[in-house]
């Protein structure tokens, strides 16, 4: 990876009094709501999950690293120091980056503090200097220039940012940073100093500029915010009575800092990327879990056969994330009138129709998919969270006996053999062999296959679920499917899903299931030519979500009002009709906010509500197992008087809802998806 522009700035720290005038109030800026704020969640390395690094990001969850996180990180960074007193040639450190990787940096031990005729020149004297005073004077410089780093628009939801940090902690104690550096990061997070940082810029191959600008907070440079207010990063760092890193003591072998390697400590990642992607599935799980009550509730409103969703029928294909939505959704119409016989044509009732339209009938098929889509991804993403994209690989503990590539002279010139001064490096390394040597090698972890090829499958599957959800509110117009009329019963036909909003959402999300073209661009004079584009790709994908919680708000305004048909049509009947308790359960809840039929409704789209109805309102608050993907046997066996606490609470939920975060996220993920022009807010 490329080492950023340098450009010197200096800051003097006032005092807090006149610091606090310096406060400017945050435009548009999406404030996470820290409902976690008293949890903290101890990281290893090797347990981020999902669930852990939304906690942190959008809940406000302290961190911090175990210790055994800790010394691995620091046996990287003795390896480090120890491999250039041993002249080996480190990309990134004692030698270049990019077009520059060949090009000496310094030589020999980090912490001298001699000056020969081949010192190297330091940047605020021009003149020669001693190893220790260039690399803690060029490091500062880096971190600095950070603040200029990237373009924009910036990025005004903070959970954004703090997903990046997040999972920059736990996946940077691999890395040869300093301990200063690794306690900064976590600092910032558990104060509530959350950099501003700039969308663009980041090719997808390593996110460089977004973490220089999280650098540049950590030295007092550029812009941050404290508590959601935008202000001088030094003032921000004060406020929160934390010192800039080049004024913290020094450590062993950290005479200060930025210090050795900490500028690719901190930026080599595409950590941007991917805590967006974790954002991503968790959103997904919960919008999945509606697609399945919702689907259940459209049945009821139906009038439908279920046949197709039945263990008989699912055992004759057996792919199993969609045979396990399957018995979802027959889980959650347990108890439904649909399993019974109410209809006979004697009586003049319309006979229930022995087949659904494709759209509803196959709708567990697609289902089923997304959810499947979901779990590769999720997959993948747990082993990216959990382990090291950083060039170069520092790797404490391995021998030429480890593997049978590592004795041959060529990867022989990266072997740390160790010096005398390892006695701070403890632990075993791999294969129990020690950590006092280990091998510094090249690489190209910071690929961010294969999680971008699953963030796009993903995106792909939800396009598909997408078609059904658009189509299904359709065919409740037709008689031909419903056999009855809402005028029959007393309903406007306009109660349910509106057909422009339909047409529209359709639209937009068949764009967004367009795959980002392939990039090779040969920059940097042709040596770094792929680009992933993962900041693309993650907000497509987190945008098509978005969307889809809007077109099942549409989907749920037309199984709400079909229930309450099929209820007046059992009443007319004198045919009792039961729903189940979860499809009953969130069609109560969401009368609450959008009654059926209101004489007066209020001057907002009933779509809106609906989409707030369905962010503010977990599907596992109606029907529990739905905090988990679906499972082959789910067996609820739910009471409605469990669930009438989450009913009674559903109005309030959605109205906290629209107070808050509703629209600055969808603003940001439009821009960085569709490429739309979004000014710079300060």
């Amino acid at each position: 990876m490329r080492r950023r522009t340098k450009a010197v700035a200096t800051f003097v720290v006032t005092v807090a009094a006149f610091l606090i005038l310096q406060v400017e109030p945050a435009s548009a800026y999406n404030r996470i709501v820290p409902l976690d704020a008293g949890q903290t969640i101890t990281l290893t390395g090797h347990n981020l999950t999902i669930d852990k690094l939304v906690a942190i990001a959008r809940y406000g969850a302290k961190v911090q690293l175990s210790a055994a996180a800790r010394q691995r990180s620091l046996n990287a960074y003795y390896l480090l120091l120890e491999g250039s007193r041993e002249g080996i040639p480190i990309y990134f450190f004692n030698r270049g980056t990019g077009a520059g990787r060949q090009d000496v940096i310094f030589q020999g031990d980090p912490l001298s503090t001699l000056v020969t005729s081949t010192s190297p020149i330091c940047p605020n004297t021009g003149k020669p200097c001693s190893n220790r005073d260039f690399l803690l004077q060029s490091e500062l410089q880096t971190f600095q220039g950070g603040a200029q780093g990237g373009a924009d628009p910036e990025v005004n939801d903070e959970e954004i940012v703090r997903a990046m940090m997040a999972e920059r902690v736990n996946t940077m104690s691999y890395e040869a940073a300093t301990p200063q550096v690794t306690q900064m990061l976590i600092d910032l997070l558990n104060r509530d100093v959350t950099p501003v940082v700039e969308s663009r810029g980041s090719p997808g191959e390593g996110d460089l500029p977004q973490m220089g600008s999280v650098e540049a907070t950590m030295v007092g440079a550029g812009d941050a915010y404290f508590h959601g207010r935008r202000m001088a990063a030094r003032t921000a760092l004060a406020l929160a009575g934390l010192q800039p890193l080049q004024n913290q003591p020094a450590q062993f072998e950290a005479p200060g800092a930025p210090f050795a390697a900490d500028d690719a400590a901190v930026t080599s990642t595409n950590a941007f990327t991917m805590g967006q992607a974790a954002l991503l599935l968790y959103d997904a799980q919960r919008m999945l879990g509606w697609q399945d009550l919702i689907y259940a509730m459209e049945l009821d409103g139906m009038n439908s056969s279920v046949t197709p969703i039945s263990a008989p029928v699912q055992a004759n294909r057996p792919f199993s994330w969609i045979n396990a939505d399957a018995a979802r959704v027959m889980d959650i119409i347990r108890g439904s009138y649909l399993f019974n016989i109410d209809q006979v044509s004697s009586t003049g009732v319309p006979f229930r129709i022995i087949q659904d339209p494709e759209s509803l009938r196959a709708l567990s098929q697609r289902d089923g998919s997304a959810w499947e889509a979901w779990n590769h991804l999720r997959s993948d993403l747990l082993v990216q969270l959990n382990s090291s994209d950083h060039n170069p690989a520092v790797t404490p503990g391995w021998s030429p006996s480890s593997a049978p590539e590592l004795s041959t002279p060529w990867f022989m010139q990266y072997y740390v053999k160790g010096g005398p001064d390892d006695d701070h490096c403890v632990g075993q390394g791999v294969g129990g062999t020690g950590c006092q040597h280990g091998y510094i090698l090249s690489d190209a972890n910071w690929d961010p296959f294969p999680v971008d090829n699953e963030i796009e499958a993903l995106t792909n599957a939800f396009a598909n679920i997408a078609v059904n959800d658009d189509l299904v509110p359709q065919r409740f117009t037709s008689t031909f499917f419903t056999v009855i009329s809402p005028s029959d019963f007393g309903s406007s036909p306009f109660s349910g899903a509106d057909d422009y909003t339909l047409a529209d959402l359709l639209s937009e999300m068949q764009g967004l299931q367009n795959p980002v073209p392939a990039q090779g661009n040969a920059i940097i004079q042709t040596v770094e030519d792929l680009q992933a584009e993962g900041r693309i790709k993650v907000a497509r994908a987190r945008l098509m979500v978005d969307d889809l919680f809007y077109l099942l708000g549409q989907d749920l305004l037309t199984a709400a009002q079909w229930m309450d048909i099929r209820h007046a049509q059992g009443q007319q009947l004198n045919l009792p009709r039961s729903f189940g308790a979860a499809p009953t359960a969130a069609w109560d809840a969401f009368r609450q906010v959008v009654p059926f039929n209101q004489a007066n409704p209020p001057d907002v789209p009933a779509g809106t509500l609906a989409y707030a109805f369905l962010q503010a309102n977990p599907a596992s608050l109606f029907y529990p197992p739905a905090v988990n993907p679906p499972a082959a046997n789910e067996n609820a066996a739910i009471s409605m008087g469990r669930l009438m606490p989450a009913v009674r609470a559903a109005k309030a939920r959605t109205a906290g809802f629209r107070k808050g975060r509703a629209q600055a996220l969808r603003t940001y993920l439009q821009g960085q998806a569709l490429g739309a022009s979004i000014a710079k807010k300060h």
